[in-house]
């Protein structure tokens, strides 16, 4: 998740909202596509194969699924296209969704929505990250008793995490995507908002073939 956002000053609104009916516990957000030949892991399979990316994908995806399961929290599972009621992800252990239309600011904004009309804690991570760990989510929602925000920073700019104690669709809008300059970007924004962040230990997304290699493991 990366944006580019250059040097012109962002005018932030606080446009915080709570509700007296929502519960007092924890929202965790997973975005993951589809699992299909030819549109997951695009950058990795130009050099290992739309069927070997497919093969890494569909790892990275029950690796995601295993480590949420521990973790204290209603899970939002929310498919990029379609919903799969016959996969791995139990409706007993994921509230299953769709993604909304637009870019992934648009998108991110809805789900955090949806997540805070009966939550207080709200995290967001993705299917991307091999090093992800059930005690690093755990720890994001943790830190939240303490910070207003809390942020996983990838090593490629963006963030593999992202939590929060309010809806704050500041930090999704008109960001441009897919830059190296994201996390930076956030946490300027969150700072201009007079607000706090803890930041988790950065960890790798898995893109090309040499993270797989070097943050992967053997599949068959």
């Amino acid at each position: 998740m990366n944006c580019l956002y250059g040097n012109c000053l962002y005018v932030l609104q606080q446009p915080y909202f709570k509700s007296t009916n929502r519960l007092p516990i924890n929202a965790l957000i997973l975005f993951i596509k589809n699992p299909e030949k030819g549109k997951v892991k695009t950058r990795l399979a130009k050099t290992v194969g739309d069927d070997r990316a497919l093969a890494i994908y569909k790892a990275l995806l029950e690796h995601t699924r295993t480590l949420t399961l521990p973790v204290d929290a209603t899970r939002f599972l929310f498919y990029s296209n379609q919903i799969n009621h016959d996969d791995n992800w139990s409706s007993k252990d994921f509230q299953k969704e769709v993604q909304n239309n637009g870019d992934l600011g648009d998108r991110m904004k809805a789900a955090f929505a949806k997540a805070f009309e009966q939550h207080d804690q709200v995290l967001i991570i993705g299917s991307d990250c091999a090093s992800l760990s059930s005690e690093i989510v755990q720890e994001g929602f943790e830190k939240l008793a303490d910070h207003d925000f809390v942020l996983g920073p990838a090593m490629d700019g963006g963030y593999y995490l992202l939590g929060m104690k309010a809806y704050t669709p500041a930090l999704f809008e008109e960001m441009p995507w897919s830059t190296e300059a994201v996390a930076k970007i956030t946490l300027e924004r969150i700072a201009a908002m007079g607000k706090s962040c803890f930041q988790l230990k950065e960890l790798s997304d898995i893109d090309f073939e040499e993270d797989w290699e070097k943050w992967g493991w053997e599949i068959l």
